[in-house]
């Protein structure tokens, strides 16, 4: 994989302002693919296709990622993105909104990575664990929200995306079936496991 070429999306991104997974998130999600090599991976959130990209060094042979996005903009600068890495192969981007994708996808997958729209973010858990292998893994991204979501924080505007990235807490920590850790690193990441009873 080209690292210059890796380098030089991320910094399109960051200078765009375009929100991009962070480099000691990306590291901490890195560390744990390296050893449990996933399959299949699912995204919900492309962006530009940055760290899809980035995940694709750590799939098992024959890997592949599903990534869903709903912005035409950046749907356009993924696949560019993509084919000039030579991952079409690898990376199939689903169009359009990840709440009507969803539903109609069946796959099994080893890895869920959430990182979309917050105020949807119980959707996307109960999605995910519906396509989640048993030893699967399911990663969401900014689940602290700038600190807002500890905080007593109640202005309007961010309002529903902290209530409901505060549900998604509560759901991965209060089940029974699960096995979650909430780190603070880049901007809050919680990792949650099936337990193997």
């Amino acid at each position: 994989m080209e690292e210059k070429n890796i380098i030089r999306i991320k910094e399109n991104a960051l200078k765009e302002h375009i929100p991009i997974i962070m480099d000691d998130t990306l590291e901490v999600i890195g560390n744990i693919l390296k050893t449990n090599k996933p399959k299949l991976i699912l995204e919900i959130g492309t962006a530009v296709g940055y760290s899809a990209i980035c995940f694709t060094k750590y799939l098992a042979e024959d890997g592949r990622i599903d990534t869903i996005e709903r912005d035409e903009e950046r749907i356009k600068e993924a696949k560019i993105n993509i084919k000039e890495m030579g991952l079409e192969e690898i990376i199939r981007i689903y169009e359009g909104d990840a709440v009507d994708i969803l539903p109609t996808l069946n796959e099994k997958y080893d890895m869920v990575f959430i990182d979309a729209a917050k105020g949807k973010y119980p959707f996307f858990l109960k999605e995910a664990l519906r396509m989640l292998n048993k030893d699967g893994i399911i990663f969401a991204d900014n689940i602290l929200y700038k600190g807002y979501v500890m905080s007593d924080y109640n202005k309007h505007k961010q309002r529903t995306a902290v209530r409901n990235l505060r549900e998604y807490i509560k759901e991965v920590t209060e089940n029974e079936n699960l096995e979650t850790e909430i780190l603070e690193v880049g901007d809050g990441l919680a990792i949650s496991k099936i337990k193997n009873s």
